[in-house]
């Protein structure tokens, strides 16, 4: 799970001002703040990360599933 929708509207910043001051796709931002993308790279994530200067646990969380126990 991702909280960049979150933090976008917490801080009144657009999917366009990420992918500006990140260099990333526009696309690329979307599909993550509308968490449609299952396979994002690291690199990817610290690019945000660093723009927004925020801990990349801040912008992801991860819960172990219940079914691989």
């Amino acid at each position: 799970m991702n909280n960049l929708s979150i933090i976008l509207g917490q801080r009144l910043l657009t999917i366009g001002d990420v992918s500006t001051g990140t260099g990333l796709n526009r696309n690329t931002v979307s599909s993550i703040y509308h968490r449609k993308s299952n396979n994002v790279k690291l690199k990817t994530l610290i690019k945000i990360c660093d723009y927004l200067q925020i801990p990349l646990s801040e912008l992801i969380e991860y819960k172990p599933s219940e079914n691989n126990r």
